[in-house]
């Protein structure tokens, strides 16, 4: 019974031993084994064995980290006492070397990165007005991260970014900043306003003038219309005159003397009047006289005289007719 007890104690220290000597390294971590306290070999990820009793593994996180630094009062170069939040962001280089600083060139690397970045923060941020603190935020963060990098980087690490994430003032300088504030506010809204009156008036002069030149235009237009018209007008009297004076000069004798005659007569015979005259007289000189004639032969008012045509219209109807012919 004594011997089975034994056996099985020993088959688990057996056990507990063999187990102990696998070391399993992450992908996301690099490793130092240690042999009798001194360096022995760095670990890739994957299995390790260690020696029994002799060997002794240590990890190292090699992911990017963030180190929130606690909000401490910093003073400006005008003595304010601003309230600084900042945030680290850092990574252990995975490599042999690198690894090895962080175990053996610094004691705690994650509380000398805070430390140092509220040393760096201060000194940076004393030389500036809280102004220039609060509006150059970029151009602070990027001279920390400059200068944070320079003195991480003997412990094999990369600080990858500096962020400044609230500057607090003292309450009477807030109160004061928010007055400011709402100053500039106003002060951009009516300057708003003032250019959007400036754009709607100049829109509306220049609607104006664009509809003053629309009316000069059609004015112009419609002048030239007129005009156009009265030329048109012009021309075609001036044409009616030629064709009645080269039919007169054709078909008639007299010309103008004979075509008011003429003109007398038709008038006459439109009216319906009807006129007694001696037969021996001129019968245009009597109609445009008196408008009018039926003519008489031996006091018998049956049949007119032979040959006499009294259709004047006719002849200079025909004589237009001729004209247009030609």
């Amino acid at each position: 019974m004594i011997l089975t007890i034994l056996l099985i104690t020993g088959l688990l220290i057996l056990g507990i031993t063999l187990f102990s000597t696998f070391k399993i390294v992450r992908p996301d971590q690099r490793a130092v084994i240690e042999r009798f306290g001194d360096y022995h070999k760095y670990c890739d990820p994957g299995i390790h064995f260690l020696l029994p009793w002799t060997d002794k593994m240590y990890k190292r996180n090699v992911t990017e980290q963030m180190k929130n630094v606690q909000p401490s009062d910093m003073i400006t170069r005008e003595n304010l006492n601003a309230n600084v939040d900042l945030d680290v962001y850092y990574q252990v280089r995975p490599n042999e070397e690198d690894v090895k600083k962080s175990f053996y060139n610094v004691d705690d690397y994650e509380k000398q990165i805070t430390r140092l970045a509220q040393t760096t923060a201060r000194n940076v941020i004393g030389t500036k007005q809280f102004e220039e603190v609060n509006s150059e935020r970029q151009k602070i963060n990027q001279t920390l991260h400059q200068e944070l990098e320079e003195d991480t980087d003997a412990w094999g690490i990369d600080v990858v970014r500096v962020e400044m994430k609230e500057i607090t003032p003292p309450s009477d300088v807030q109160e004061s900043m928010n007055e400011i504030l709402k100053a500039e506010n106003r002060k951009d809204a009516a300057q708003d306003d003032a250019k959007a009156t400036e754009i709607e008036a100049r829109g509306n002069k220049k609607a104006a003038i664009e509809e003053a030149e629309g009316l000069k235009k059609a004015a112009v237009l419609e002048a030239e219309g007129d005009s156009k018209a009265i030329e048109l007008r012009a021309t075609a009297e001036a044409n009616e005159i030629q064709l009645v004076n080269t039919a007169l000069r054709e078909h008639f004798k007299g010309e103008a003397q004979e075509h008011k005659k003429l003109e007398t007569v038709q008038k006459s015979l439109q009216n319906g009047s009807k006129y007694i005259v001696d037969t021996e007289k001129d019968l245009t000189t009597v109609l445009s006289e008196v408008g009018g004639i039926t003519p008489l032969k031996d006091q018998n008012f049956d049949e007119p005289e032979e040959g006499l045509d009294l259709n004047i219209a006719d002849k200079i109807e025909d004589a237009s007719k001729k004209l247009e012919e030609q």
